[in-house]
């Protein structure tokens, strides 16, 4: 679907690395008022892998923009990713000397493709944020700087006189 944020393809440049700056088509939202959502707490029970990134998310600048719904999303998918690395059910032999142990499997592709394709819905990636026209930047430390004298335009103006 060309046009439409989100979409595939190249993500743009960087505004700081354009050449000039449109301003928004008429109709298309800046920004819409949200309800502040409060994440939840990763399961202990997950994998090591699944927990920390949920909890990378937490940290993430693009949090300031997730809803309930979006926290949803990221909770199913840690659930599934700790499903996934966990040792899984693996039946071997067969007839009365089958028995079940627990394996660790290698996870297959289309799991993982699922799995990157859940981070791109919550713009994961900087690629994925700047898809979506969301641009993060790192906050400058402001230096304390002296503040400079006040000069009243008055006795400016006199002592030009």
């Amino acid at each position: 679907m060309p046009g439409v944020k989100g979409a595939g393809g190249v993500p743009p440049k960087r505004s700081s690395q354009r050449r000039r700056t449109n301003t928004p088509a008429a109709g298309e939202p800046q920004s819409a008022p949200g309800i502040e959502a409060i994440a939840p707490d990763a399961d202990e029970d997950w994998h090591a892998v699944a927990k920390l990134w949920f909890e990378s998310l937490k940290t993430s600048g693009q949090a300031h923009f997730y809803q309930a719904s979006d926290w949803g999303i990221a909770y199913v998918l840690a659930e599934s990713i700790s499903r996934e690395l966990n040792p899984q059910p693996l039946v071997v032999g067969s007839g009365d000397s089958a028995s079940v142990e627990m394996v660790k499997m290698p996870m297959k592709g289309a799991t993982l493709s699922a799995f990157l394709k859940g981070c791109t819905g919550l713009m994961v990636s900087e690629g994925d944020r700047r898809r979506a026209a969301l641009e993060l930047t790192a906050a400058k430390k402001q230096e304390k700087q002296p503040t400079a004298a006040v000069t009243s335009l008055a006795s400016w103006k006199a002592s030009m006189a």
